[in-house]
C-alpha cells in the first residue's frame, strides 16, 4: 500500500511538472489582422502575421536556400444559378533569402528588395502589407453579393527541385481564409 501512494506521488509530481512546462511554438501563420476595406475607389486588403518556421524550414534558409511566400486573393460574385464568377485575382511574391556573405536577410518584392539583420524581421516584413488592391469598385456590383478567397502560403514549387522530393508536414506553412465584402455604404 505504501508502495501504490508513492507511485502516485511520483506520478502526480511528473504530470504537474508536465503541465507547467510552455508549450512548444507550433510553426505556421498565425493572423494578427486581416480586413477587407473600401478606400480610393477600390476594395483593399490589409494583413499581418506572425510566421513560425519549423526546424526542417530555418536549417535551408540559414544555409543560404531562399524560399518563396505567396499571397494569392480571388474575389467572387456570388451566383445561385452558376458557378460563382471570377470578378478579380491577384498574387504578390516575397522571396527570403540569406547573404552569408552580410550575415543580412534580403526580402525582395518584385523588383524592390529590403535588407533586414534578423531572420525575423525579414519575416515580419514578408507577413505584413496594407492597402493591397484586390479589385476596382466599379468592378463590385452594389446589387451583388461578393466575397473573397485568401491564401498566404510558401510557395514549395520554387525552391530547388532535389528539396521538392518528400516534403512533409515540417514544410507547410499555410493560411487560407474565405472573406465576405460588405456592401458599399452610399
Amino acid at each position: 500500500m505504501r508502495h501504490l501512494m508513492s507511485l502516485l506521488r511520483i506520478l502526480v509530481l511528473v504530470l504537474g511538472t508536465a503541465a507547467a512546462w510552455p508549450p512548444a511554438l507550433a510553426q505556421g501563420v498565425e493572423p494578427t489582422q486581416i480586413q477587407l476595406r473600401r478606400a480610393d475607389g477600390a476594395l483593399v486588403l490589409d494583413f499581418s502575421a506572425r510566421l513560425t518556421l519549423s526546424h526542417a524550414l530555418e536549417d535551408p534558409l540559414q544555409r543560404g536556400v531562399p524560399m518563396y511566400i505567396v499571397a494569392q486573393a480571388s474575389v467572387y460574385r456570388s451566383r445561385w444559378y452558376w458557378r460563382d464568377e471570377r470578378v478579380a485575382r491577384v498574387s504578390r511574391s516575397w522571396r527570403l533569402s540569406y547573404q552569408p556573405l552580410t550575415a543580412t536577410w534580403r526580402v525582395s518584392l518584385g523588383g524592390l528588395a529590403q535588407t533586414v539583420p534578423t531572420l525575423s524581421e525579414a519575416l515580419n516584413t514578408a507577413a505584413r502589407f496594407s492597402g493591397w488592391r484586390l479589385a476596382d469598385a466599379d468592378r463590385l456590383d452594389p446589387t451583388e453579393r461578393h466575397y473573397v478567397e485568401f491564401r498566404y502560403a510558401l510557395d514549395n514549387a520554387q525552391l530547388p527541385q532535389p528539396m521538392q522530393i518528400d516534403l512533409g508536414q515540417d514544410w507547410k506553412l499555410e493560411f487560407e481564409r474565405t472573406l465576405r465584402v460588405e456592401p458599399a455604404t452610399p
